[in-house]
C-alpha cells in the first residue's frame, strides 16, 4: 500500500518500525520536533552559501583580455534565468525531503534501488569531499596570510593553518545543521558587509571604466549567454540535487511556494552582489582574479587581512552546507557509522584528498576534468528523481519500505542506471549545454525504458506502469 504525504503530514510517530534496526538517527525520517531550522536562518543558509569567491570569480570570467563576453544586461538576464531554473528545481526536489523527512541517501533508493543509489550516492559524496578539501586548503591558505602579518612574518606553514582550519570545520559539522544554522548566519552577515563596502568603493573610483568595459559593453546573446547559464547551474547542481538534506532540517508548516521563494531570494541576493562585484573587480583592473583585485581596488595596508578573512569565512560557509553533510549521510548509510564517526571520517578524507596538488597550475586541467566527468552525471540523476516522483509514483510512496534492504525498493533498477548513463553520454556531446542537455536525455529515456523495457521489473509497482509488469507481487 502506497501512502501519500502532504505538506502538513510528517511522520511523527514509532520512528524504529519505520526504518528497521541498525540505522543511525541521522538518516531517520526527520519528525517535527526534531526540525530546528526556521525560514529566516535557512535564507541566511543560502545566502551564507552564495557569498564566496568562486562565485565572485564567475563574475570575473565574464571579463577576457579586458573586453567583456556579457554586459551588464545580459548578465543580469542570464543570472535571473538560471536562479529561476535553480529555485524550481531546489523547491520540486526539496518536497519529499520536506514531506517526509528523509535524506538524500534514501530518496535515492526510490528510482535506483538499494544497491543501485550506491553509485548515484557515491557520485553526490566523492566530489563534496574533494571540495571540501579543496575549499579548505584555500581557507588554510588565507588564514596563514593573516597568521604572517599578525606574527611579522614568525609564523609561516600553510599546512599546519590547513590542518588547524580542518579541525575546526569537523568540530563544528559534529553539531550538525545546530551548527550550520549559526555559522552561515554570522558568515552571510560579515562577508555581505565586506561586499556592500567593495561595491562602494567601486562605484566611487571606478565607474567610468567600468560602465565602458562591462554595462554598455556589446556582449553576445548567443552561445556565450547560455553557456553563461549553463555555469551557473552547474554551480548548484550538486547541492539541489541533495535538496532533501536540507529541506529536512526545516521546521513544518511552510507551503512549497513559500520554501520556493526562501531559495530565490537569498540567491538573488547572494549571486547578484558576488556575481556584480566580480565583473566590476575585472573590469576595474583586467584582473580576474578576485584576490589580486581587491589589492588594487582597496588601497588599503591591511587589505590582506581583509581579504583573506574573507576567503577564510567563505570557505568554511560553503563547506558547512555543501561539502560536510551530503558525504556523511553517504558514508553513514554504507558503513552503518554513527553520524558522528561519520563526520569525522569526511573531514579526514577530505584532509587526504591532497588538495594542494589540486590548485597548482600544473593540475588545473585535470581539476577542470573531474569536474566535468562528476557534473555530467549530476543532471540526469536529478532528472530521473523528478519524473520518479511527480510523473511515475504521483507523489505517493511508502516511506517504510525504503528503509527495507530486502523490501520492494532492494537490489538495483536497470532502467535508472541505463538513463543515468544514456544521459550522460548525450551531456559529454556538447560541454556547453551539457546540463540540461543530461536533464532532457535522461528524463525521457528514463520513461521510455521505465514504460517499454524490463517487463518483470519491481520497480513499477506504485508507478503508473504497474499494470505493464508481467510479474507484480
Amino acid at each position: 500500500m502506497t501512502v501519500k504525504l502532504e505538506s502538513s503530514a510528517i511522520i511523527e510517530t514509532n520512528i524504529q518500525e519505520v526504518v528497521g534496526a541498525g540505522m543511525d538517527d541521522s538518516l531517520k525520517p526527520k519528525t517535527k520536533e526534531n526540525r530546528t531550522v526556521g525560514p529566516i536562518s535557512y535564507l541566511f543558509m543560502w545566502i551564507g552559501d552564495g557569498v564566496n569567491l568562486g562565485n565572485m570569480t564567475l563574475g570575473a570570467s565574464l571579463v577576457v583580455a579586458g573586453v567583456a563576453m556579457l554586459n551588464i544586461y545580459q548578465t543580469f538576464v542570464a543570472a535571473i534565468i538560471a536562479i529561476g531554473i535553480i529555485s524550481t528545481f531546489f523547491a520540486l526536489n526539496d518536497r519529499v525531503g520536506y514531506r517526509t523527512g528523509i535524506p538524500y541517501v534514501v530518496q535515492l533508493r526510490m528510482s535506483f534501488g538499494v544497491k543501485g543509489s550506491v553509485v548515484s550516492s557515491l557520485l553526490r559524496g566523492v566530489p563534496a569531499i574533494v571540495w571540501y578539501g579543496f575549499q579548505s586548503w584555500i581557507g588554510g591558505t588565507a588564514l596563514n596570510e593573516i597568521a604572517k602579518i599578525v606574527t611579522s612574518g614568525t609564523f609561516d606553514n600553510i599546512f599546519i593553518c590547513f590542518v588547524v582550519l580542518q579541525l575546526i570545520q569537523i568540530g563544528l559539522s559534529l553539531y550538525g545543521f545546530h551548527a550550520i544554522k549559526w555559522v552561515e548566519s554570522l558568515a552571510s552577515l560579515v562577508i555581505m558587509l565586506a561586499l556592500v563596502y567593495v561595491f562602494g568603493v567601486l562605484l566611487a573610483s571606478h565607474s567610468t571604466v567600468i560602465a565602458e568595459k562591462w554595462v554598455h559593453a556589446k556582449g553576445s546573446w548567443g552561445l556565450p549567454f547560455f553557456a553563461f547559464i549553463m555555469m551557473f547551474l552547474g554551480n548548484y547542481a550538486a547541492i539541489f540535487l541533495s535538496a532533501a538534506d536540507y529541506s529536512r532540517e526545516l521546521k513544518s508548516g511552510i507551503s512549497d511556494t513559500k520554501r520556493g521563494f526562501l531559495y530565490f531570494s537569498p540567491i538573488v541576493i547572494a549571486y547578484g552582489l558576488t556575481l556584480t562585484i566580480g565583473a566590476m573587480l575585472a573590469s576595474a583592473t583586467g584582473i580576474s582574479n578576485p584576490v589580486k583585485a581587491f589589492a588594487i581596488v582597496v588601497d588599503n595596508p591591511y587589505i590582506t587581512i581583509f581579504v583573506s578573512a574573507f576567503i577564510v569565512v567563505g570557505a568554511v560557509a560553503v563547506n558547512m552546507v555543501a561539502n560536510i553533510i551530503p558525504p556523511t549521510y553517504v558514508i553513514t548509510l554504507l558503513t552503518k557509522m554513527k553520524y558522528k564517526s561519520a563526520v569525522i571520517i569526511t573531514g579526514l578524507l577530505a584532509l587526504c584528498s591532497f588538495p594542494w596538488v589540486l590548485v597548482q597550475d600544473s593540475s588545473a586541467k585535470g581539476l577542470g576534468l573531474f569536474i566535468l566527468i562528476y557534473s555530467a552525471f549530476l543532471g540526469p540523476i536529478v532528472s530521473i528523481l523528478l519524473i520518479e516522483y511527480y510523473i511515475l509514483r504521483k507523489q505517493k510512496v511508502n516511506v517504510a519500505d525504503l528503509y527495507e534492504d530486502d523490501g520492494p525498493f532492494s537490489g538495483y533498477n536497470p532502467c535508472a542506471i541505463l538513463a543515468m548513463l544514456i544521459g550522460a553520454g548525450a551531456a559529454f556531446m556538447k560541454v556547453e549545454l551539457a546540463w540540461i542537455i543530461g536533464v532532457v536525455v535522461a528524463g525521457i529515456a528514463y520513461i521510455l525504458l521505465m514504460k517499454f523495457a524490463f517487463k518483470d521489473s519491481k520497480f513499477k509497482k506504485g508507478t503508473i506502469f504497474e499494470k505493464d509488469s508481467a510479474s507484480v507481487d
